[in-house]
Order: C-alpha cells, then sequence, then structure tokens
C-alpha cells in the first residue's frame, strides 16, 4: 500500500508500506515540500502519487528506506536526469542525497 506523508508516519503505515517488500520501503521524496510516498511495487508508483499531490518532477528522487535498520539507499530508475546532471539510478548528489534522507528521516525514522 502507498502512503504520501508530510508527517511522522505511524506504524500502521510503515507496516502498510512493508507488504510488498519485507524488509524495505520504495520511496519518493518532494525536497521542495519535504514530503515522500512509499510503498507499493515501484517508485514509479511513489512518484504518481506525489505528482497527483502538486509535487513538481525535478522535485522528486527515489530511494530505498530499511525501517530495521534505519537506512536509505540512493538508487532509483526514476533518478535517471541528464537534464539535472544525474545520468544514473544512483542519485548522485551529496546535497540531494542529504535533503532527502532529512526528510525520509524525519517521516521514517524511529518507526
Amino acid at each position: 500500500m502507498i502512503h504520501t506523508l508530510g508527517e511522522k508516519a505511524s506504524p500502521d503505515q510503515v507496516n502498510d508500506m512493508l507488504q510488498e517488500y519485507e524488509t524495505m520501503i520504495k520511496i519518493v521524496v518532494d525536497i521542495r515540500r519535504r514530503a515522500l510516498s512509499g510503498g507499493g511495487e515501484m517508485h514509479a508508483d511513489c512518484e504518481s502519487a506525489l505528482l497527483e499531490s502538486g509535487s513538481e518532477q525535478d522535485d522528486l528522487w527515489g530511494a530505498n528506506w530499511y525501517p530495521s535498520e534505519q537506512r536509505i539507499e540512493f538508487e532509483s530508475l526514476i533518478n535517471i536526469r541528464p537534464r539535472l546532471g544525474n545520468r544514473s539510478t544512483l542519485l548522485q548528489d551529496e546535497n540531494l542525497r542529504q535533503q532527502v534522507e532529512g526528510v525520509a528521516r524525519v517521516i521514517l525514522g524511529g518507526v
């Protein structure tokens, strides 16, 4: 199940987002709105949910969140954005990584 959140997730919401993959949640973070969408099979599903809620494409970056380890990986097909200087599935800009991780930790951290 996909949830779009702008504030701290509840344990029930995290459990819902873990339905597809038992140990990992695919997330997409809107770095401007400081919101995220998580859950589902593909990052593109989370990206669509955020776009439908008013996010702008250039503000969205994908990652994977591992709740049991409180760890993030910055890899997603939606991160391939040559126009914005990211030519890989891996989010290469350290500043963007810090922004994505900051939002993820506020919303998903400690849950």
